[in-house]
């Protein structure tokens, strides 16, 4: 695909989950200058995030440490200005890395996981907890009735600001069937006073904007197929 109808394509699809954004918020009656549109940008080249950014994109979704490094240094030697999200799976390894590359880390699960990464950021970091609120064992997450003490545990922090919230729905043919878990969320966040709320992807970031979503994770609907 040429740089023309890359840039166009990507363009056009963040032009319509906007215009969907802006369509829940009305619903919900709520302000659509309250959501963040996270563009999952894992999977495609750096070429893809710089057409998303000149489409107005200022924030990108990564989920492989690895692979997303390279892909932000080039991005901005190429001039993007934006705040990076890590929304995968972060072993507790990698925090080093994850703590200097990420603006907002959206996936601590572990008391482990969030002192490594405590010790490794070399400046104040924000970050979300990751809660399995379906309790699917396929997915990571710390269990709701565990959220408690990892709340504590990060309030604590040195160098962590806890924010909010995030959890994966599971995958449903009608993303009504998942709005019990987007609320189960918002309840949760509400408990224990956090104001962001993480969720919402392709297929239901409506239903989660309708549930108080305050960041919603949108990769396909924008930058279409990822490669594998």
């Amino acid at each position: 695909m040429s740089a023309v109808a890359l840039q166009a394509d990507i363009a056009a699809g963040a032009a319509q989950v906007r215009e969907r954004i802006e369509r829940a918020c009305v619903r919900a009656g709520r302000d659509p200058a309250s959501v963040t549109l996270v563009a999952v940008s894992k999977g495609h080249p750096a070429e893809a995030i710089r057409a998303g950014y000149e489409a107005g994109l200022r924030h990108f979704g990564e989920n492989r440490i690895q692979e997303a490094i390279p892909r932000i240094e080039e991005s901005v030697a190429s001039g993007v200005e934006a705040a990076w999200h890590l929304v995968g799976h972060l072993q507790s390894n990698k925090a080093k890395a994850a703590a200097g590359a990420f603006d907002l880390i959206h996936s601590i699960d572990s008391a482990r996981l969030l002192a490594r990464l405590d010790a490794a950021a070399p400046a104040p970091r924000d970050v979300l907890l990751q809660v399995n609120i379906a309790a699917e064992p396929q997915k990571q997450g710390v269990a709701p009735d565990d959220l408690g003490a990892l709340v504590e545990a990060a309030r604590e922090a040195r160098n962590l600001r806890l924010r909010g919230l995030m959890t994966i729905a599971p995958i449903a043919s009608d993303a009504e069937d998942v709005r019990p878990v987007f609320r189960a969320l918002r309840e949760l966040a509400e408990r224990h006073e956090l104001p962001e709320l993480s969720m919402g992807m392709t297929d239901d970031f409506e239903v989660a904007i309708e549930e108080g979503a305050t960041l919603v994770r949108v990769g396909r609907a924008i930058f279409g197929e990822r490669t594998p």
